[in-house]
């Protein structure tokens, strides 16, 4: 006769592991909004260039409208913040909110390039508890939940360990790389990513020991991708260590470091040596 304390530990272990309402949510909305955004890609597309220099397409709008007719209608209480929608400062007075980028790597996209990605976060306070970045043109889907690691296409993956640095495994902006020269001896960086979600997420499953991010990213390229990093035992914050928050009034942030732990760690004590 089976133990009645033992089966109803197992039926709590059972329901710990189970997704949540919002991850399931979060993972089927990705889901189908990568599948728009491909049915797309590399079709004759109406594009722009918004503000100075960034690209936005038909199909930068078709995703956004998706994903915020999926996310906002199931959580109506919950803030929202995309790239491609006009900010709604409601969003400072939200427990939770998505954080969006319909498409990240336009550019790529808009020039039949693969490194592409919808990236989409659940932040509660000022740290992201959900994450998803899909790049359905290499068939990449990240997943996180705050707590439970992180899983690439269903697996559990982890950042590469240790403390060496292998130029040809980092990537970033040229002027970052070239800082780490001394610890390295070269300099023959990683081909650039379009993307800054995926070029960040790709640590997180160690196709890339270090990634950078220059100044001006923003919380939409940033928030998912931190916590799939964070959850695959890596790090990801500014350059002198400190932690990124989000949803916050203004949503520009500085140069950021994502790495391992021990790489991390190792890279930061390196970079205030030479402040």
């Amino acid at each position: 006769m089976a133990d009645a304390s033992s089966d109803g530990a197992s039926a709590a272990i059972a329901t710990r592991n189970e997704p949540t309402r919002d991850a399931l949510l979060l993972r089927d909305t990705v889901r189908e909004a990568g599948a728009l955004a491909l049915s797309l890609f590399r079709t004759d597309l109406r594009n722009w260039t918004k503000g100075a220099s960034s690209p936005v397409s038909e199909a930068d709008i078709a995703v956004n409208e998706l994903i915020s007719g999926r996310l906002r209608s199931a959580t109506p209480h919950y803030g929202w913040l995309s790239e491609e929608s006009v900010d709604d400062e409601q969003r400072l007075d939200k427990q939770r909110v998505w954080i969006v980028d319909p498409i990240d790597g336009t550019r790529g996209y808009l020039a039949g390039r693969e490194d592409w990605c919808i990236s989409v976060a659940l932040v509660e306070g000022t740290r992201p508890v959900l994450a998803a970045v899909f790049a359905p043109a290499s068939d990449e889907f990240f997943f996180a939940e705050r707590g439970r690691g992180t899983l690439l296409n269903g697996a559990p993956v982890n950042a590469t360990s240790g403390t060496a640095i292998d130029i040809s495994r980092v990537a970033g902006p040229k002027p970052l790389i070239e800082r780490l020269v001394r610890l390295s001896g070269e300099i023959s960086p990683h081909p650039r990513i379009a993307s800054l979600a995926l070029r960040l997420c790709r640590v997180a499953h160690g196709r890339l020991d270090v990634a950078f991010a220059g100044g001006q990213s923003r919380d939409w390229d940033l928030a998912a991708a931190d916590l799939i990093v964070q959850e695959a035992n890596g790090k990801m914050s500014s350059l002198s260590g400190e932690a990124i928050q989000y949803n916050r009034r203004e949503v520009t942030h500085g140069v950021l470091l994502a790495a391992g732990r021990d790489r991390h760690a190792f890279i930061v004590e390196h970079f205030r040596g030479r402040s």
